[in-house]
């Protein structure tokens, strides 16, 4: 299977950046939102976003996935074969386009990104088709690896998500995003809403996918033992801001920041 993550490609690759946000910020009438946020992300990268509801974790994701316009700032993209470019000077045909082919997103409820009428192979072989795949016995064949990736049993491949438990549904949305293997995938609380066992089985799903494919991922969460799985950086927000960042281990093990602290806090000791 191909792997995009650090060992693909050259050095100076992996060292420019795939992703860099200048200065993001996008304010409402509340004043809240997200303010002057800047960070990069490289090939390969797992880099997480936490804080508590309201921080404006959710925003930020918005903006940098080309989802919510932005007040001001950059958000620069390496387009494969075309480099860096700005994703809001981008046409809107353009960022469809991205986000069908170079982006996957994967959201809080499974239902924002399955089509609950369409099967489960139908689900997943629709992005197959939106990048010109037309033989439905690839398409079929390739739906049916990625049920099975998913942990869905492939006698499961003609029923429509609705038929579905809700830990189902999220995986097949994990399994409709990453069919075409993306460079960058944003999840905005991929566990959310589940059961906690549910939860550690979704967990060990993308952290095993993630690194066998490679993918450059920013993730936003509150679930601070998650993250430490699956995150190597780690982006603390708080009102709108960030007021930590580092290493995942060094900012959970260490935190500065009295807002970190008393998130860190929180977490059961072993």
């Amino acid at each position: 299977m191909e792997n995009r993550g650090p060992s693909a490609g050259n050095d100076q690759d992996f060292y420019r950046p795939l992703l860099e946000v200048n200065g993001v910020t996008r304010l409402y009438l509340n004043g809240l939102g997200c303010r002057d946020i800047s960070f990069v992300v490289h090939p390969g990268e797992v880099v997480g976003i936490v804080g508590e509801s309201g921080s404006g974790k959710s925003t930020l994701l918005s903006c940098i996935s080309g989802r919510a316009t932005i007040d001001k700032g950059s958000v620069i993209y390496d387009m494969e074969g075309v480099g860096p470019k700005n994703i809001f000077e981008m046409s809107e045909v353009e960022r469809e386009r991205l986000a069908l082919t170079e982006w996957g997103i994967i959201h809080q409820n499974p239902r924002d990104g399955v089509r609950m009428d369409v099967s489960a192979g139908g689900n997943i072989g629709e992005r197959q088709m939106s990048l010109g795949l037309r033989h439905y016995g690839k398409i079929r064949q390739q739906a049916g690896d990625w049920l099975e990736k998913v942990e869905i049993d492939l006698d499961r491949i003609d029923d429509t998500p609705k038929a579905f438990s809700g830990g189902m549904q999220q995986r097949l949305q994990i399994a409709r995003n990453l069919v075409t293997h993306p460079r960058l995938v944003f999840m905005d609380e991929p566990t959310g809403g589940l059961d906690i066992s549910v939860q550690a089985r979704i967990v060990d799903l993308l952290r095993a996918l993630v690194r066998e494919l490679g993918l450059a991922v920013i993730i936003v969460t509150h679930d601070l033992p998650m993250v430490r799985l699956l995150a190597d950086r780690l982006l603390v927000m708080q009102r709108g801001t960030i007021i930590e960042e580092g290493l995942t281990d060094q900012v959970l093990d260490d935190p500065h920041h009295p807002y970190t602290q008393l998130l860190v806090s929180s977490l059961p000791r072993a």
